[in-house]
């Protein structure tokens, strides 16, 4: 099994991976061809994963392969089970566990899963691997669902140590920190989050300065908290957050003296981006209040 294994993480096709039996082989065929196939044609590798665990079902690393297809069309339900199957054969693999971990907290989101069901794998992964950083990130939002505020804040300090330049890890852990109300301790995790801001930083960014903002508005800082969601509005290249326009545009409102015409600019442009079309119903709160603040700055409504 070993040399079936080792054949595989190879891509090595039929007759060369010695000692493998026919069904071995040609699961290891199958395999590869799915993997050949798995960017233009997901649907089609899935097929070829399927074949081939049913060929060689003792091969934890055709069921891995299998759950990352599944993954990438957001198959939660199936990645879990599959990675069930991976676990039982090789149950100190800590990436088997996390993957099974991290199926069952986006199946929580949505339910019928519970929240309690995806605790247990990541724990599991971690006692396998106690620097796996994205375990600790996982396990922090399952414990805040969970209502245990201290663990989750434990998991995200522990993410954040073990892997600081993911940026991602950030925002939870301020978060919460925010809405415990220890903004300087929120100030500090943005703080270091953003220090390790670069060029090629994309995911995470736009949510640090939202988060920067938040503090320095929960401390009377008006001003500050303009320019943190100025910076958030430039690192939004590709215009994914329009709650930013919002928020820029009732933050200039509010200030003394109010920056009306700048209000006014970022409202009707949040009202252009956020209050159409699928958009609408998920800021209909705040599509509401610029319309309100608007009127009450003399710009009509928008």
């Amino acid at each position: 099994m070993i040399k079936c294994v080792t054949a595989l993480l190879l891509g090595v096709l039929m007759g060369v991976a010695a000692g493998c039996s026919r069904n071995d082989i040609e699961a290891i065929n199958l395999a590869t061809e799915g993997d050949q196939m798995k960017k233009v044609d997901l649907e089609g590798a899935i097929q070829k994963y399927e074949q081939a665990t049913r060929l060689d079902p003792k091969n934890a690393l055709i069921f891995h392969k299998l759950a990352d297809a599944y993954e990438k069309k957001e198959a939660w339900d199936k990645v879990a089970s599959t990675m069930a199957q991976a676990i039982r054969l090789q149950p100190k693999n800590a990436m088997f566990w996390y993957k099974r971990g991290k199926a069952l907290r986006m199946q929580a989101e949505k339910g019928p899963t519970s929240w309690d069901e995806a605790k247990e794998p990541l724990q599991k992964c971690i006692e396998n691997d106690s620097n796996f950083a994205d375990c600790y990130f996982h396990l922090g939002e399952v414990m805040l669902h969970l209502d245990d505020e201290q663990r989750a804040l434990e998991n995200w300090t522990k993410a954040i140590a073990h892997e600081p330049t993911e940026l991602v890890f950030y925002g939870p852990l301020a978060d919460l920190y925010v809405r415990l109300g220890y903004y300087d301790h929120a100030a500090q995790v943005v703080k270091e989050g953003l220090s390790f801001v670069s060029p090629q930083s994309k995911t995470g960014v736009v949510s640090l300065y939202q988060y920067e903002a938040q503090v320095a508005q929960a401390k009377g800082d008006l001003a500050g908290a303009a320019a943190s969601l100025e910076k958030a509005k430039t690192a939004d290249t590709e215009g994914q957050h329009p709650e930013i326009l919002f928020n820029l545009g009732s933050t200039y409102a509010v200030m003394k003296p109010p920056k009306k015409q700048e209000a006014l600019q970022m409202l009707k442009a949040f009202q252009q981006r956020g209050c159409k079309g699928a958009k609408a119903q998920k800021f209909k709160a705040q599509c509401d209040q610029s319309q309100a603040l608007m009127m009450n700055l003399g710009g009509g409504a928008g």
